[in-house]
């Protein structure tokens, strides 16, 4: 056996990077950008107002009356001077007119007919947004490797792209194996067990931004089993699960020896998902997963999530880890590293972490019941109050927020944005 280190390395080094593709922008949100984007203009392109209001041109601090020459809406430029002691009313974005250099919010002002009073002084500057003063002309705004967020499309759209090329989508064929498996829908039966697998694994594949590619079930033949797999060589990873093991039926492994494959190692000192094998066949990456379905789910998280995401060009492939103060004691009287269920809270500065219960690797609900992974060492003990490491699988985990039964009287928090 090998450990999950060394498997991890000897699997992300031979993970490399897909091909680009051109996607509208619309398209490209959790996707990474194999280049360098510059701004093509100033943003703002010309100096333009923050508030609705008044456009003057500042002479005092002191309260003085202007007179209104003319309205200027967003969308519209006045190419005429504005003279001292005029003002034009002004709309937010639109350009400052020539002539003035100030803008007072119409909520501090007074109207009289066709005149305008300001309130108190005034600062020169005032709402006035300077050309430039987001990004200027020629500056990298969003480097290379950079993954799309909702802000970074805007940015782009603003930059005025309508395409983009990116790294493309990793296809991902899923197959799973045994004789004792049925289609979900299908009536129970005696000694048979619904395919769980290829359905967790594809949404695993869909999380991770790759897309999915169910193959089915192969029964437990050398023959129907190579012929399932060279049907996912299409793809570019393929990932099996069950019959991977010692097992009489169990003949993923020849049938990736047979089809010319290399299987480049076989068994993680891990629990769950000892009997685990990786190979390349025909230039495609192939993860040999236990059936057991939490074996299956943290095995993908541990090896194929991350190349997964290697291959679609991201650099932080491996999911967030933590230290947490244990809430129970927990033990590993095995010889494996165990990886162990947990549920991850956070309270205050602090990260708390308790077990799902019972760890059995055919128990998918320690895996529902929980959003972490804690990795006891063999034949170890610790204690509640201990510190462990753990690594957050709920992606919505560190964004926090709130119920719509738990928001808080705001009155509380005067703080916080009113919505």
């Amino acid at each position: 056996m090998i450990s999950i280190e060394q498997a991890q390395r000897t699997v992300f080094k031979q993970i490399v990077p897909l091909e680009t593709e051109n996607v509208p922008v619309s398209q490209g949100l959790n996707r990474v950008t194999p280049e360098n984007h510059l701004a093509p203009w100033d943003i703002p392109a010309a100096d333009n107002s923050a508030m609705d209001g008044f456009a003057f041109r500042h002479q005092s601090a002191d309260p003085v009356e202007l007179k209104i020459i003319g309205f200027l809406p967003a969308g519209e430029v006045i190419n005429v001077s504005v003279p001292a002691g005029c003002a034009i009313r002004i709309m937010t974005g639109a350009p400052i007119p020539p002539g003035c250099d100030t803008v007072v919010p119409i909520e501090e002002v007074e109207l009289q007919g066709d005149l305008v009073r300001l309130k108190s002084p005034v600062k020169a500057g005032n709402h006035v947004r300077r050309r430039g003063e987001d990004i200027a002309c020629g500056n990298v705004v969003i480097p290379a490797g950079s993954v799309l967020r909702p802000q970074e499309i805007g940015m782009l759209c603003a930059m005025g792209k309508t395409s983009l090329s990116l790294y493309r989508k990793a296809r991902v064929a899923i197959l799973a194996t045994g004789d004792e498996l049925l289609e979900p829908g299908s009536p129970p039966s005696p000694g048979k067990l619904i395919d769980s697998n290829s359905y967790s694994l594809a949404a695993q594949v869909v999380e991770a931004g790759g897309e999915p590619i169910v193959l089915g079930i192969a029964a437990d033949t050398l023959e129907e089993t190579c012929d399932k797999i060279k049907a996912g060589l299409d793809a570019d990873m393929l990932v099996v699960s069950g019959g991977v093991s010692v097992g009489d039926r169990d003949y993923v492994k020849a049938a990736i020896e047979r089809l010319g494959g290399e299987i480049q190692f076989w068994k993680v000192n891990m629990k769950p998902g000892k009997p685990l094998a990786f190979a390349q066949l025909k230039g495609k990456p192939v993860f040999a997963l236990p059936g057991n379905p939490v074996a299956a789910m943290v095995s993908f998280e541990l090896f194929v999530r991350p190349s997964i995401m290697k291959a679609m060009g991201h650099r932080r492939i491996l999911r967030p880890v933590v230290n947490a103060l244990l809430q129970e004691r927990a033990s590993n009287n095995g010889e494996r590293p165990h990886l162990v269920r947990g549920i991850v809270s956070r309270h205050k500065e602090r990260y708390e972490v308790s077990t799902t219960g019972n760890q059995s690797s055919g128990r998918l609900s320690s895996l529902t019941l929980g959003n972490g992974l804690m990795k006891l060492a063999p034949q170890s003990t610790l204690e509640a109050g201990s510190e462990v490491e753990v690594m957050l699988l709920d992606r919505w985990f560190e964004q926090g927020g709130l119920e719509d039964d738990e928001l808080p009287d705001l009155e509380l928090f005067p703080e916080r944005v009113r919505l």
